[in-house]
């Protein structure tokens, strides 16, 4: 059973056991719960802590947990409507509404309710996450001289030399700006590029957090179709001439969803195409520390080759490791440089110097490379399981490329098909999946799913969620043909 279905089975047992107490009376103790229900203090302090954060529940260090005492009644409730007038007063002059969509992005951060697969989730599961060199990385990062100081505005010198060296020799950490994560990154990025109502031009399909960015900041995503190379540059070229556009956004590298690869020959291409335009690339590396064991040497970021600054560079330490290390890496050439700094600054001051010093800690550590060759491996035989899966278990989702890096696969759906009462029936049966629809920019052109095979437990739930989705598709697929 995952720790998280059993946190919530104890916390609901307590939950109904609590009437059995008086207000402010004692609970039995932690070591008492950890034997009665057979299950670890782990658990047990987290169902308390739930229960906490419920009202219910009050934790005395030393003293142990009490039942909660009546809250007073709330008060009414205000009246809120006036929002609403003065959130729309702007729409009628705006180029591009700024209501955020983040429904893409909260498919996969929001955990599934107990017993549900998660084929949608984003992060490694935490049996693939390195949990044990992360404490030990920030147990020795808070013992550092000045770890608690405040850092310097554009990070620690050696955490942007490191990530520097991860993109070649001719970027130097006076390049590098830390941030707090990849998507920390990206919207500082869009923000310094594009002024409000102005077009980007975005890979399609493309990541759903980028498409949210984007349209929060008032600027209008522009697709420009990829496949099974990445961006088609005739396409991208004939964008940037109707649009005017002045920023395309991609992922070269295991993309977003498809998993594809810009081919070695579109590479040049891409960057010439933008150089001509006036244009900034926007690279979002995200990928590259999820390689898989089978993929082969990688091809460099497009930032390695980057004489005149066409290319901003976005990566992460978040995907390889844990979604609460939110560090990442904005690295940029020639003036646009100081105007990414200076929205850095005024967004967030500075990435928390602590978790600087514990990503510096955990990436400095021996523990580091083996955990990249773990996950390495543990990705391609989740990768080959789910595909062998659902081409046996599936026929009717065609899965037209194998990633050799990332996270997921990218699933079409027999033409016709609705895809959201696939995920509606899917998740009915207990799998949670990603809908393509939040995918896309502008209308799809087929029904798609995106399968994640990291965020599961292992190969048992791999096989158990396919199974599971094979009962969602029946569902509506004959009830399509009848």
């Amino acid at each position: 059973m995952h720790e998280r279905s059993s946190v919530g089975e104890l916390a609901d047992s307590l939950r109904h056991e609590l009437n059995r107490y008086p207000p402010g009376g004692k609970l039995p103790s932690s070591r008492a719960l950890v034997e009665r229900y057979r299950v670890s203090p782990v658990t047990v302090a987290r169902a308390l802590a739930r229960l906490t954060a419920e009202g219910l529940v009050v934790t005395r260090p030393g003293a142990g947990a009490f039942r909660a005492r009546a809250r007073p009644e709330p008060a009414p409730a205000g009246d809120t409507s006036w929002q609403e007038v003065s959130l729309s007063a702007d729409a009628a002059t705006e180029l591009v509404p700024r209501a955020v969509d983040a429904s893409g992005v909260l498919v996969t951060l929001a955990a599934p309710p107990p017993g549900v697969i998660e084929f949608n989730g984003g992060y490694l599961h935490p049996s693939l996450q390195p949990e044990q060199a992360m404490a030990a990385a920030l147990a020795r990062a808070g013992r550092r001289p000045g770890a608690w100081g405040r850092p310097p505005t554009d990070g620690l010198p050696e955490l942007r030399e490191w990530f520097a060296r991860g993109i070649g020799d001719g970027c130097t950490a006076a390049e590098v700006l830390v941030t707090a994560g990849g998507q920390n990154a990206l919207a500082t990025a869009l923000r310094a590029l594009a002024p409000p109502g102005a077009p980007v031009l975005v890979e399609s399909p493309t990541y759903p957090g980028m498409l949210a960015i984007a349209r929060a900041a008032g600027i209008r995503p522009v697709p420009v179709p990829a496949d099974s190379d990445g961006v088609r540059p005739d396409l991208l070229e004939a964008a940037f001439r109707a649009t005017g556009a002045r920023v395309f956004v991609c992922q070269p590298l295991f993309q977003n969803p498809t998993g594809a690869v810009l081919s070695a020959a579109r590479r040049p291409e891409v960057l010439r195409i933008a150089r001509a335009a006036g244009a900034f690339v926007v690279e979002d590396d995200f990928a590259r520390r999820m390689v898989h064991e089978d993929a082969g040497p990688l091809p460099p970021p497009l930032a390695a080759d980057n004489p005149d600054g066409v290319v901003v560079h976005v990566c992460s330490l978040t995907k390889p490791t844990s979604p609460s290390l939110r560090v990442g890496g904005l690295v940029a050439r020639g003036p646009v440089l100081e105007r990414l700094r200076a929205i850095q600054v005024v967004d967030t001051f500075f990435v928390p110097r602590p978790l600087q010093e514990a990503a510096l800690e955990l990436v400095g550590s021996t523990a580091w490379n083996r955990h990249l060759r773990s996950v390495s491996a543990a990705l391609k035989s989740r990768r080959d399981l789910l595909v062998t899966a659902v081409r046996t278990e599936l026929p009717a989702l065609s899965v037209p490329h194998v990633p050799a890096g990332g996270y997921h696969l990218w699933a079409r759906l027999p033409h016709g098909t609705d895809e959201a009462a696939v995920v509606s029936a899917a998740l009915r049966a207990g799998v949670a999946v990603a809908p393509g629809r939040p995918y896309f920019s502008a209308e799809p052109p087929a029904a798609q799913l995106r399968l994640s095979f990291a965020a599961v437990a292992g190969p048992a739930e791999i096989t158990e969620g396919v199974r599971r989705l094979r009962t969602a598709c029946d569902e509506v697929l004959g009830r399509a043909d009848g």
